[in-house]
């Protein structure tokens, strides 16, 4: 069975757990808990203010609790917090060494769960990550792990899911929505039409009919 793995939604989402990150930090006393506003708030309250550093890891702890995060997205998230970036660095590298971050291992996740749980191309997965902050050479070597005959597998079991959706439809408009729903997922034009061709053939589609049509203007 795949493992599915949950993964950070929009921006607004991770500043909103950023802020929480800091708003729940401000609030606990010396040993962790959440001040009850007794005396020991009041000398938290009068202590010394917490260090850039300390609020980047509050930030960063935060956002990487129950979902990976790449460097570039801790990284943006600081700086929208109004972290240094001095500061921010300090604590990333940090991170990184201990393994927290591991944009790596993000990137052979990412390209498991979005395949198999989405059905996306190489192409389509590589351009998300990119979107992520993630190095080329480590995109590469992820989407690499995802072979021809894999890739070409999974696009005709979207076809053959979507096949009876199309049914009544004439010949070209069912071979432009099933190639542009591959298209959409990132699968390169020749092999989108090959296997949108080999599924509506096997429902008794004349071949030589199909092969008049291409995927221009899907």
């Amino acid at each position: 069975m795949t493992r599915r793995t949950e993964w950070p939604g929009s921006e607004d989402e991770i500043d909103s757990a950023a802020g929480d990150a800091e708003t729940r930090s401000g609030r606990r006393g010396r040993h962790g808990r959440e001040d009850s506003g007794g005396p020991s708030s009041s000398r938290a309250e009068s202590g010394p203010p917490r260090t850039p550093e300390e609020q980047a890891r509050a930030i960063c702890l935060r956002l990487l609790t129950g979902n990976p995060r790449t460097r570039k997205q801790l990284a943006d998230a600081l700086h929208r917090r109004g972290i240094p970036e001095e500061a921010a660095d300090e604590v990333l590298s940090r991170f990184e060494d201990v393994g927290l971050i591991d944009d790596a291992a993000f990137a052979d996740a990412w390209v498991e769960s979005r395949h198999h749980g989405r059905g996306l191309a190489r192409r389509a997965l590589a351009r998300e990550l990119r979107t992520k902050g993630v190095d080329s050479a480590l995109i590469d070597v992820a989407v690499g792990r995802l072979d021809s005959e894999q890739e070409e597998s999974t696009a005709r079991e979207l076809v053959d899911r979507k096949l009876r959706a199309t049914r009544g439809l004439d010949r070209e408009k069912r071979l432009r929505r099933l190639a542009g729903m591959l298209a959409r997922k990132g699968y390169p034009e020749g092999l989108a039409l090959r296997v949108v061709k080999q599924a509506l053939e096997e429902e008794g589609e004349d071949p030589d009919l199909l092969e008049q049509h291409g995927l221009l203007d899907i």
